[in-house]
Parts: C-alpha cells; sequence; structure tokens
C-alpha cells in the first residue's frame, strides 16, 4: 500500500517527525490502544499518525511512502483506506486523503515514543468521561 505525503505535508511533519521515524497510521475512535476518542460518529472518519519507539506487531501492512518513514497501517485500519492515499496541508493543519475524497480533515499526530500504553480499564473509563461530549 502506498500513500503520497505532499510536500507541504512533509514540511509540517518536518518539525513533528523526526526523519526515518517509525510511524503508524490508524484510526482515532477508541478501536485501538492508541485512541481514547469513542463512539459511534467517530468510525471511520478520525485518524492519527502515531511516532513509535518500536514496532508495533498489530500494525503489518507496510505503507511506502515518499517521506522516508517506517510507516505501517493494521489490517483493520486498511479497509478505511483507498487508491490514491495522500497527506497534504489543510488550512493550519493535515488532511488525509483518497481518490474517494475526504477521509479526515483534522489528521493528527501523536508522540507515543515515552508512552506507557493505558490498561484497558483506564481506556475504558477515560472513553467513559468524553465519549458523551464527542458525538
Amino acid at each position: 500500500m502506498k500513500i503520497n505525503i505532499k510536500d507541504d505535508a512533509q514540511a509540517y511533519l518536518a518539525n513533528k517527525i523526526p526523519a526515518g521515524s517509525r510511524v503508524i497510521l490508524t484510526t482515532d475512535d477508541g478501536s485501538n490502544k492508541y485512541s481514547s476518542l469513542g463512539g459511534s460518529c467517530a468510525i471511520g472518519n478520525k485518524f492519527q499518525l502515531v511516532i513509535l519507539a518500536a514496532a508495533d506487531p498489530a500494525y503489518t501492512i507496510p505503507l511506502e511512502n515518499n517521506a522516508g518513514y517506517d510507516m505501517a497501517t493494521a489490517p483493520a485500519d486498511q479497509d478505511f483506506l483507498g487508491n490514491g492515499l495522500n497527506i497534504a496541508r489543510w488550512h493550519s493543519g493535515l488532511a488525509l486523503k483518497d481518490d474517494s475524497g475526504m477521509l479526515d480533515g483534522a489528521l493528527s499526530v501523536v508522540d507515543w515514543r515515552d508512552v506507557s500504553p493505558e490498561t484497558e480499564a483506564e481506556l475504558r473509563e477515560k472513553m467513559a468521561t468524553i465519549g458523551t461530549k464527542i458525538c
């Protein structure tokens, strides 16, 4: 699978993601350990780039890219991503798009290199607290 990171997005990401970093493209809908958002309104339309210190065995689909990142996604996330996948500058942030159109107009970048994953109970409590404020 390929993703084109447009020049303006590469410039934006240069200050956020160190060159050669391990990065995953994943949903931000409460379905994985990197996301504390939740709610049916977030499924398939909230994404994030997560910087990791080491590979995550759940993210097995390589994302060939033109920015030099060691990038991957998960099989479950791949279902939301189509042909022509790209990241571009959008207003003051980033947008994730494919040939079908806009997938997320507010793609976030999260640094998990020094973060310990929350326990399932901690995630559930956080999702219950913020879940009513999302949708």
